[in-house]
């Protein structure tokens, strides 16, 4: 199990769970689809196949992409033309 970072609602039956992760001794960001699913009466979340796990050497740039679509979407509610990317 890793550190939950943030649960983004994707439905009403599935989140996009971002974490840190171990996987064979790496530190991982791990973006995943995950669906609910009833276990002895009680609502849990499983996860699915879906989703993408970037070493933590990447985050860089990762958040680098993220500062990109924060412009992007800034230049298109104001009217501006997006930068090119």
């Amino acid at each position: 199990m890793g550190v939950i970072i943030k649960d983004i609602k994707k439905s009403n039956n599935e989140i996009i769970r971002v974490e840190i992760s171990e996987y064979q001794g790496k530190e991982l960001i791990n973006l995943r689809i995950w669906y609910q699913a009833i276990d002895n009466g009680e609502v849990v979340y499983r996860p699915t196949q879906k989703g993408v796990a970037l070493s933590v050497d990447k985050f860089s740039e990762l958040q680098e992409a993220i500062t990109k679509i924060a412009e992007y979407l800034h230049d298109k509610k104001h009217g501006t033309t997006p930068h090119n990317v």
